[in-house]
């Protein structure tokens, strides 16, 4: 249904106006956004749809199609975080976090509808949060840029849901542009546009979604940056992304904790992995960006340990069927992998993944093409279904 018809049917008026904003996928750089690093996201077709009323009477009314139940009503001078609020903590805490900055949202009235798989490491919630901020800031009028938005919305996962998240997902999704990568130094949030059309080039970039879902508020993820924070500190240094590559095993020497120590190689070699992508798209070969997909997964596999049986047969099976490379992408233990492969073989490296799963015994994996789409954006007409 169109989100705007629906919002009629809860509220019994039209809305103010609809807004998306989508999924992204990382092509590279994972871990790396709160070690102040570099990452390349791209932002995916699929995404959260929210209509939107603005209230002045300090009610927020918040109602997903996606999920059973009725109208979720708070009161914007009373919100708290809520922990383990669900899905409705998302945009709830976006208001809070406008708030909390001092700006004047006196409550709204949302429906919400999303195309973007949960738990697959695709950043659902950031879409929630960043289709939420958008529209708030336009209806509100508080002139917030792209950046300025994206801080809101980490915030909000941040310290209204409780999930330590770097900034990578929400300024993907609310600055990504149609046909690129978005080059993002997480530090300053400078970001750049790097042309990537794999149709262009012949090849398509898949998304494989193993279908094992993962909750990052499970302390594993909070336990890598605990640990990437104690290196900083033992290498005396701001952040990872201060560590030369060039003198990685220099800075390994000094680290006693191994554990550490292998999470400082994944970040510091994960950054110029980055480097390196990007300077192979600027040159026009995106077909040898695949080794360093295949490299950055076995970083994160043995290294910093991140990954899963389903996303290792995933890369396995993408790469003997002749794939160019594959990773796991998002914060792991489940969730999708990337595979870049020449469109001509796309298919049958589809078919040998789906047929790796059936002989393993797991569940049929979905797979996509991810084809670099635009960030948030207000809509209309028919853009307004999800």
């Amino acid at each position: 249904m169109n989100v705007a018809t629906g919002f009629q049917s809860l509220y019994g008026a039209a809305p103010d106006g609809v807004w998306a904003a989508p999924g992204r996928v990382n092509l590279i750089g994972e871990y790396t956004d709160f070690n102040d690093g570099f990452v390349l996201p791209l932002a995916l077709p699929h995404t959260a749809v929210a209509a939107v009323s603005r209230r002045d009477d300090g009610v927020l009314r918040l109602h997903s199609a996606d999920v059973d139940g009725g109208i979720v009503q708070l009161d914007t001078d009373t919100l708290e975080p809520l922990s383990g609020g669900g899905w409705a903590a998302y945009p709830a805490g976006v208001v809070w976090a406008l708030r909390e900055a001092g700006h004047p949202v006196t409550g709204a009235d949302l429906h919400l509808a999303s195309t973007v798989p949960t738990g697959a490491g695709l950043s659902s919630s950031a879409a929630l949060e960043v289709v939420t901020a958008l529209a708030l800031n336009d209806l509100f009028g508080l002139g917030l840029s792209r950046p300025e938005l994206a801080r809101i919305a980490q915030r909000a996962e941040n310290a209204f849901v409780g999930v330590p998240c770097g900034i990578m997902d929400q300024m993907a999704s609310a600055c990504a542009l149609e046909g690129h990568a978005l080059h993002l130094d997480t530090r300053d949030l400078s970001h750049r546009q790097v042309p990537f059309d794999p149709a262009a080039e012949g090849l398509t970039l898949l998304v494989v979604d193993t279908r094992v879902k993962h909750a990052l508020g499970d302390g594993a993820y909070a336990e890598r940056r605990a640990g990437c924070e104690a290196g900083a500190r033992a290498l005396g240094v701001r952040a990872l992304r201060e560590v030369d590559a060039a003198r990685l095993p220099d800075a390994l020497a000094r680290l006693d904790d191994e554990t550490v120590r292998r999470y400082v190689r994944h970040v510091v070699s994960d950054n110029a992995r980055v480097e390196r992508v990007i300077a192979l798209l600027d040159a026009g070969d995106p077909r040898a960006v695949g080794p360093v997909l295949t490299e950055g997964h076995a970083s994160l596999r043995d290294d910093l340990r991140v990954s899963c049986p389903e996303l290792d047969l995933v890369v396995e099976a993408a790469n003997a069927a002749g794939a160019l490379g594959a990773r796991m992408t998002g914060g792991g233990f489940g969730g999708s992998a990337v595979v870049l492969v020449g469109t001509d073989r796309a298919e049958k490296v589809a078919a040998a993944v789906e047929k790796a799963f059936a002989a393993a015994g797991h569940a049929a994996p979905g797979v996509f093409p991810a084809v670099p789409s635009a960030g948030a954006r207000r809509v209309r007409g028919a853009e307004a279904s999800p």
